[in-house]
């Protein structure tokens, strides 16, 4: 990515005063602090340490070369920026970019998540003509809290709120009592069930707003990434070894535990199966006394009616956040 002079608030020349440059594997110590930063000062608590950010950059279909862009002031990262785009359209047949980032707090107002997004949103862009020509299409952000900084600037730039989603969260210690069902067993993920899992997964989300089916290459990032803790994940399975339900963990906080995913194909919903996976989790990780608190983000229009099942076993609210998006093309 090579750097444009450009003017930003106040008549400041964002290319003489900052360095850009694409993030690489000696930048991730300074993008963990960044993103940690981000996290804190916006209230968002998406910590991410250094070797999940490591991995995002070797995921499969996203290039750091072409795909991203750190700003520096002298040695401190101060602002970043990447975009994504999902090889598979979403379940309505749309093509869909994904675009983050942020500004560190005392270097915002001074134009550098305009000139980001100037920068990247037509890469976005570009990638979902190529990887979904002839489709509908659109751009989706993460707006943050309500009144963020993040969603005046991609409101002015044609995103409109299209979803909340809320973090809950459940203490642990407690083991609770897991009901019986009958005919289905409650089990940890083994590798042999990423194949299964993965179908079970497109097959549980074919209802769920904005969400797409996930291909091999990249459910395989995520099943084996380094956060991901599946000695407390479960996986629901008939008798004849069909995955029914899941619950799919990561840890990316000390001692807090995170739901990464969680669904029921839609023949075996309302028969408890997904309660008494999530109850296997919640007993397993308070058995282990490895983690304090489990978290899940749930989407506040769902039509399972999932948050009143999470609400069932514990779960209360946190915060929540806006989900934005614009049309292609730009």
């Amino acid at each position: 990515m090579t750097e444009t002079t450009t003017q930003g608030a106040g008549g400041t020349d964002l290319a003489a005063a900052y360095r850009w440059a694409p993030l690489t594997e000696a930048d991730v110590p300074a993008w963990a602090d960044l993103v940690n930063h981000l996290a804190r000062v916006d209230g968002t608590e998406e910590f991410l340490g250094e070797e999940e950010l490591q991995e995002e950059l070797t995921f499969s279909g996203f290039t750091p070369a072409t795909d991203s862009i750190a700003v520096w002031d002298g040695d401190v990262m101060v602002a970043y920026a990447k975009v994504g785009v999902p090889v598979t359209p979403d379940h309505e047949g749309s093509g869909r970019g994904y675009v983050e980032g942020g500004v560190r707090e005392e270097h915002r107002r001074r134009g550098l998540g305009t000139r980001l997004m100037d920068l990247l949103e037509p890469r976005a862009a570009e990638l979902v003509a190529e990887r979904h020509p002839g489709r509908t299409a659109y751009l989706r952000a993460g707006g943050g809290l309500q009144g963020s900084s993040a969603s005046a600037m991609l409101e002015r730039r044609g995103y409109a709120v299209v979803r909340w989603f809320n973090l809950l969260e459940r203490p642990l210690g407690d083991v609770p009592e897991v009901p019986e069902v009958e005919g289905v067993s409650f089990v940890v993920p083994q590798p042999e069930h990423e194949e299964p899992v993965r179908v079970a997964h497109n097959e549980a989300f074919r209802d769920h707003w904005g969400s797409g089916p996930s291909a091999p290459e990249p459910w395989h990032d995520h099943w084996t990434t380094r956060a991901a803790r599946q000695d407390v994940s479960t996986l629901a399975v008939s008798e004849d070894g069909e995955v029914l339900a899941y619950v799919l963990c990561g840890e990316y906080q000390p001692r807090e535990l995170y739901v990464n995913l969680v669904g029921t194909v839609p023949q075996a919903r309302g028969r408890g199966i997904a309660a008494a996976a999530l109850l296997t989790t919640i007993a397993a990780a308070s058995r282990s006394g490895a983690y304090d608190t489990i978290q899940l983000d749930v989407d506040s229009d769902s039509i399972t009616g999932a948050t009143r099942l999470y609400e069932r076993v514990g779960f209360g609210p946190k915060l929540s956040m806006m989900s934005m998006q614009r049309p292609l093309p730009l």
